[in-house]
């Protein structure tokens, strides 16, 4: 029964094992972790889809990474299909944004879907509680304030929650079929769940295919340690503009960035690893949003990128690596991102440089104190105690780690539910009952991959 998706893992290895990238056995072993949360990944993603039933699952996160995922975004897909009238309801969070896509496909290593349609909580109607209520379909839904229509063919749907501050209150959301809710599953078949195996190990290969050949189509144009203009992000949102390149540096090198604080009200940048994932953010500091850095009094965010500690507080570890991704982000934007927007970098050595001179040096674990830079992203109802969980001096554990492992303890990989005791009880029990249940008789896969971006 699981031969399907044994042979998938097999397959998967060595596509890995043969990545063009790999220099070294450090390369190597990071790439199978990197497989490691793609197989879990995978298994989740088709164990809990179901068309009759959708679910907002989490298929990219700490430990299963993909797309070059951002550390200060939260993601939920599901599919849905234009001949159906879906509903989302959920209550809106603190956090700089919210926002909804719908793509006309999945990734893959020879496309990139095209944006149906996107929009922002700004386009909602939120009642004075927060919750808001929202009907997908060709036809409005009763008790729904806002319609969005969509044309009579399949779609992912994609629900990014962006946080500037890591301490800002999670929203909820949740999706039903407006003409299956309260209609239970179909009973178990062993051709369904032979299905499901065989649904995983294609959703595997296909995922490590697609995230290996997306950023030798926008990344790797131009020499190393050089920014692509501001651009608005290929099968992202259309209200995210980003600048991408990638970095080769050698031990003791450093590159300075400098870029101008954007009215955007998300700006954010990040490293990744040449397997188009994120660094280790839970147990360094490899992002930085412009709510997070310390700003120039020119208006200049300054930053440097290097494996050693320079001692200033914009520091961005490399974690070891000599080669990874770059990437800015500006989000919910009214207006285009210009080429006097973006980034610009030199590389060198490691020695101070004269536009770092004004930036305060401060140990680098208690970067803590420049500008709030934590989140705990998944308390959605506003727990006092979600903040900072240690002090500077009392661990080497950063505020923002101590955060975030509260977080991964609690609720990853979990979707929101409705507001109030009685909603979150339902939710929770529906979950289950659609974790455990097939919801259709034939066995159905999910679109491969749900891209981050």
């Amino acid at each position: 029964m699981t031969q399907p998706f044994t042979d998938a893992i097999a397959e998967a290895e060595k596509l890995v094992a043969s990545a063009p990238h790999i220099e070294s056995e450090a390369d190597l072993l990071e790439g199978l972790e990197y497989l490691a949360g793609s197989i879990a990944a995978s298994l989740h993603l088709v164990y809990n889809f179901s068309t009759e039933h959708p679910v907002l699952l989490s298929g990219t996160g700490p430990f299963t990474k993909m797309g070059l995922d951002n550390p200060d975004f939260l993601y939920f897909a599901t599919q849905i299909d234009g001949h159906h009238d879906y509903v989302l309801s959920g209550t809106r969070g603190s956090t700089v944004d919210l926002n909804f896509q719908l793509l006309d496909s999945a990734y893959t290593d020879r496309d990139v879907p095209e944006s149906v349609t996107a929009f922002d909580d700004r386009n909602l109607a939120i009642h004075e509680d927060g919750s808001y209520r929202v009907s997908i379909g060709a036809a409005p839904v009763t008790g729904c304030d806002t319609h969005i229509p969509i044309a009579p063919r399949p779609a992912q749907l994609i629900v990014r929650e962006a946080y500037n501050d890591w301490t800002e209150n999670r929203g909820t959301v949740a999706i039903s079929r407006a003409d299956t809710l309260g209609i239970g599953a179909a009973p178990l078949t062993k051709e369904f769940v032979l299905g499901r195996y065989i649904g995983a190990g294609h959703h595997l290969i296909n995922r490590v295919k697609t995230w290996l050949q997306f950023p030798q189509w926008f990344y790797m144009n131009n020499p190393p340690n050089v920014f692509e203009p501001p651009r608005i992000t290929p099968g992202g949102l259309s209200s995210q503009f980003s600048s991408v390149g990638y970095f080769e540096l050698e031990p003791g090198q450093a590159l300075m960035v400098t870029v101008p604080k954007s009215d955007a009200p998300y700006q954010g940048f990040q490293l990744g690893s040449m397997w188009y994932v994120s660094l280790d953010y839970i147990n360094h500091q490899t992002s930085l949003n412009s709510h997070q850095s310390h700003v120039d009094p020119d208006g200049k965010i300054r930053l440097v990128i290097s494996d050693q500690n320079p001692g200033v507080v914009n520091w961005i570890e490399t974690v070891g690596h000599r080669r990874g991704f770059l990437k800015f982000r500006w989000q919910r934007t009214n207006r285009p991102i210009l080429d006097e927007d973006g980034p610009a970098g030199r590389s060198g050595g490691l020695r101070p440089h004269q536009s770092l001179a004004t930036v305060p040096r401060r140990p680098h674990r208690h970067r803590a104190a420049v500008a709030v830079p934590n989140r705990c992203p998944t308390n959605g109802r506003g727990d006092p105690n979600a903040g900072l969980a240690v002090k500077p001096h009392e661990s080497v554990r950063t505020p923002r780690q101590a955060c975030l492992v509260r977080w991964l303890r609690g609720v990853f990989h979990r979707a929101a539910a409705p507001a109030g005791r009685r909603g979150r009880r339902g939710a929770a029990r529906r979950q289950r009952r659609c974790s455990r249940s097939p919801d259709v008789v034939a066995a159905r896969t999910p679109p491969s991959p749900t891209g981050a971006q």
